[in-house]
């Protein structure tokens, strides 16, 4: 079952949270958002900066740290901020990086340069798995029957 992440980012008149857990793995979307809820309105740099700090502040309100980020996917609408966006992004994170996809495309917030979906390992699983239940039986394979066939013929040569 999913659980809200409580962040210091203000809550927001939408469905969503900023971030959700489930079975030890942190769902979360970040964009430049200050805490007073208004958009950070500087170049990429600023804008990657801020939404990274609130990448890192998001994941370790969950339990975690930056080295638990196993897959970022970060949207840019203008692909010119491709070199300003990875300049940072490359602070923010140890080696070995997390995977990661850059998209261009249109956001929906007014004056973001970049949107950061990430997800990452911060616990163990809530639930335990399934067990067999006692005293079913093991399946066996099913064997079609071949019908008995008749030895292949051989000819012989005379000569």
């Amino acid at each position: 079952m999913r659980e809200p992440v409580k962040t210091h980012l203000p809550a927001v008149n939408a469905p969503l949270e900023w971030a959700t857990t489930a079975d030890g793995i942190l769902y979360t979307a970040q964009i430049p958002n200050r805490e007073d809820g208004s958009i950070e309105q500087g170049d990429i740099t600023a804008q990657a900066e801020l939404t990274l700090s609130n990448l890192r502040r998001t994941v370790e309100a969950a339990g975690g740290t930056m080295d638990d980020v196993t897959q970022v996917v970060v949207y840019l609408p203008d692909p010119a901020d491709f070199p300003g966006m990875n300049a940072v992004y490359a602070k923010a994170f140890n080696k070995p990086y997390p995977n990661r996809a850059t998209i261009v495309a249109k956001l929906m917030v007014p004056g973001a340069r970049i949107e950061i979906l990430a997800y990452a390992h911060v616990g163990r699983r809530s639930a335990a798995p399934a067990r067999k239940r006692a005293g079913a039986k093991k399946a066996t394979p099913k064997v079609k029957a071949r019908a008995k066939s008749k030895p292949a013929r051989t000819r012989s040569r005379r000569r």
